[in-house]
């Protein structure tokens, strides 16, 4: 990977890591459905653009249901739900739980889909699963909402699940369709869909200067601006190598929170986060060894 594919890597973690902060900061001023449904709206705004164009305005047109489904389970309803955990969640152990992504894909592949999965691959939802326990186990004394957490941290594997969804939804519904314009017009959909409710919940009383920032930096920031660094990637480096954000996402928030919101990193979050990676790895295949060639 050239130093400008590795630059443009670490910026997109730290800014999908900044978006648990900047939920934080924002969660309990707007509350966790005004919060996800600006956030839509801002990244939408920004998104606009891409409609001077016919092509791609024609290709919405054509992919309309698809990317409808899309912008509900990869926008609307992960927003709302990291949102509300957020109010109860440190950032850096919501975006820990985030980094299960590729072992819920692995997982529903192999259950649903009739995907294979070898033993290494299986062994690593295994590990996957225990530091997911570990994490769950050691969490309680971490969190800021006392009873809540638990449906907080139920929050958090919704939204992956979410995403885990889209991830094989978008691979048999939307081959033919440019990244960006599935990543438009989710953000479109979403904004749509998020903003009655957005009204129906505005807080009584008005959001403060700092949280109307972070919801600035996370509509703009880590929606908008990531997509768009995430699809270069893509174009530059491949699906596989970018793909490798998601285990950088985890170790961004916990720095963010920690610097900028006192977090404690705990034994737990810790432990927690290096068996969930490490699951990772087994299952998609990053710890494999390459296989060696015997001469003739």
């Amino acid at each position: 990977m050239k130093r400008l594919d590795l630059a443009m890597l670490l910026l997109l973690g730290a800014l999908w890591g900044a978006s648990f902060l900047f939920m934080r900061m924002g969660a309990d001023a707007f509350g966790g459905m005004a919060l996800a449904g600006l956030r839509a709206i801002g990244a939408s705004l920004c998104f606009l653009p891409l409609l001077a164009s016919a092509g791609r305005r024609a290709e919405l047109r054509r992919h309309a249901w698809p990317i409808a489904v899309v912008g509900v389970s990869n926008g609307a309803l992960p927003y709302v739900l990291f949102s509300f955990a957020a109010r109860s969640l440190p950032a850096g152990l919501s975006a820990i739980f985030d980094a299960l992504t590729p072992l819920l894909v692995a997982a529903s592949g192999w259950l649903w889909l009739g995907q294979k999965l070898d033993g290494m691959r299986l062994a690593g939802l295994l590990v996957g699963l225990a530091g997911v326990l570990w994490l769950i186990g050691g969490s309680a004394g971490n969190t800021h909402g006392g009873a809540g957490s638990g449906w907080a941290i139920a929050a958090c594997l919704g939204a992956v699940a979410c995403y885990a969804f889209t991830a094989h939804y978008s691979e048999r519904r939307l081959p033919a369709v440019s990244s960006l314009t599935a990543a438009a017009g989710g953000q479109f959909v979403s904004a749509l869909l998020l903003a009655p409710a957005t009204l129906a919940y505005w807080p009584a009383r008005p959001p403060g200067a700092e949280a109307w920032a972070a919801m600035a930096g996370l509509a703009v920031l880590c929606t908008a601006v990531a997509y768009v660094l995430f699809f270069q990637l893509i174009a530059r480096t491949g699906a596989a190598r970018t793909m490798v954000v998601l285990y950088l996402i985890p170790a961004f928030a916990v720095l963010w929170g920690a610097l900028f919101l006192g977090e404690r990193v705990t034994l737990a979050m810790a432990g927690g986060c290096i068996v969930i990676l490490f699951g990772v790895a087994l299952t998609t295949g990053v710890l494999r060894p390459r296989p060696t060639t015997r001469p003739a």
